[in-house]
Parts: C-alpha cells; sequence; structure tokens
C-alpha cells in the first residue's frame, strides 16, 4: 500500500502539472495546487473531488515568481498538513525569437519562472525534508536541457540551468534521504505546446496543422507526447529512493541518452 504522502505541484492549473496533481492524488497523496489562474485552479480542484479526493486537495493561489513566493505557498501547506513531502515543479513558459531579437525582458522573465522560482523552492523545501529523513523533489526540465535548438535561447539556458541545479542538488543531498531529479519532455500535447505552434505559423506561413506536423517529426515516434506520459515519469521519480540527480527523457526517442 502507498503511504499517502504531502505533495505540493507549482504550475498545476493544466497541462503536465495538472496531470501530474489528479496523478498523485489517484495514489493517495495529498495535492496542494499553486498556480497564477484561480479559475483554472478550481477546476482541477473539481477533478480531485471528483477522484473521490476532496479532502486531500489544497490550492493555494500565487506567481511563482513573486518574492517570498516559495515561503508563502509552502508555508500555507505546511499549516494544513505539515511539512511538504513530494515537491514537482511544473511551472514554466518559453517563447521563440532570434538570439539577437530575444529582448532583455523576456530573458529576465525566463529565467525568473524557469530558473530562479525553483532555485528558491529547493532552497525553502529542502533542507525541512532533508532534517525529517524523506523527500522526494522533481523539475520539468525539457529535451532543450540536453541540447541546444535555433530561436530558443532563453528557453535553452533557463532548462540548462535548472538541470544543473537538479544535479548538484541532488549531489548535497544524497545521504539525506532526499532525491532531487528532472523529468525532460519533449513537445507535450499542452496549450503551452499550442501556443509554440501559434507562433511558427504566424512567422512561417504555415498552416497550424504543418506546424504542429514539423514539432512532431521532431520525435522518432512522430506524435506530441501527452501530459499522462510525463506524469507517470514523474511517479516513478516519486515511488524510487535510488533514482537521484537525473534528467529523465520522455520525447519518443530524440534525444536519446
Amino acid at each position: 500500500m502507498t503511504t499517502s504522502r504531502t505533495c505540493l505541484v507549482t504550475g498545476a492549473s493544466r497541462g503536465i502539472g495538472r496531470s501530474v496533481a489528479l496523478a498523485l492524488a489517484a495514489e493517495g497523496h495529498r495535492v496542494a495546487i499553486n498556480a497564477r489562474e484561480r479559475a483554472a485552479l478550481g477546476a482541477v480542484e473539481g477533478e480531485l473531488a471528483e477522484l473521490g479526493r476532496a479532502e486531500l486537495g489544497l490550492a493555494v493561489p500565487g506567481d511563482v515568481t513573486q518574492p517570498g513566493a516559495a515561503e508563502t505557498t509552502l508555508d500555507a501547506v505546511e499549516r494544513r498538513w505539515g511539512a511538504v513531502e513530494v515537491l514537482v515543479l511544473a511551472a514554466g513558459v518559453a517563447s521563440s525569437a532570434p538570439l539577437a531579437r530575444t529582448t532583455d525582458a523576456e530573458w529576465e522573465r525566463t529565467l525568473a519562472v524557469n530558473l530562479t522560482a525553483p532555485f528558491q523552492f529547493l532552497k525553502r523545501a529542502a533542507p525541512v525534508m532533508a532534517e525529517r529523513g524523506w523527500g522526494r523533489i522533481v523539475v520539468i526540465a525539457s529535451m532543450a536541457a540536453k541540447r541546444g535548438d535555433p530561436y530558443v535561447s532563453a528557453y535553452t539556458a533557463s532548462k540548462h540551468g535548472v538541470l544543473g541545479l537538479v544535479r548538484s542538488a541532488a549531489t548535497e543531498l544524497a545521504r539525506s534521504g532526499v532525491t532531487v531529479n528532472a523529468v525532460c519532455p519533449g513537445y507535450v500535447d499542452t496549450q503551452l505546446t499550442a501556443d509554440t505552434i501559434a507562433g511558427i505559423s504566424a512567422s512561417t506561413g504555415r498552416s497550424a496543422q504543418q506546424a504542429r506536423e514539423a514539432l512532431e517529426r521532431m520525435h522518432p515516434i512522430r506524435r506530441l507526447i501527452t501530459p499522462d506520459e510525463v506524469a507517470e515519469a514523474v511517479l516513478a521519480c516519486v515511488r524510487n529512493p535510488a533514482m537521484t540527480g537525473q534528467g529523465i527523457n520522455v520525447d519518443g526517442g530524440a534525444c536519446q541518452s
């Protein structure tokens, strides 16, 4: 029988974060969900209730890039259930532009969400987990953490950076009972990818279907990854105490280890 753990998932209002939250709840865990969009977060609360987990769900709205967000969010969970034992950092942003047209503002925003916020949440949560002798931290990175593609310099830098953060933290915490891993998806069938498709279509004149097919061809399996497939990799990280410091590819064979 699975031991019920206290979990926090950021970016949980849609896409990968939503699937992870539902997957954790389905296994009997207490799941706190965080995102900026209150209405969308409420919809996920409703889905948790439909799973029969209404008493095991907690919405903590907020922007992970705001000063003190890690403290405020984790404090709210601790007041309700005690220390967070499973932390899944799924909040993320993506943008595309040639290097010369990537603005300082876009660079700073991308790093704030994809790299600085995970650092702040790890810094706040990891010592508590280590003191208790058990914890699981999973960051949703990207296959962009493993390779360099054109027109995504800010996104790629942020994902390379967060994978480095994961590896360093995992080594530091290796004897504490806390594991730290990254899951590195390819193009996932989410709104974030839909926005990417729209951008490709607008900049190239190709139809949305043609743009989607171009992304599908990036994966040898010739389709987009599903959010549930990413969630399964997160669950593997939660279950396996010997898995730490890894960047686990869920990309249909695009970036082979």
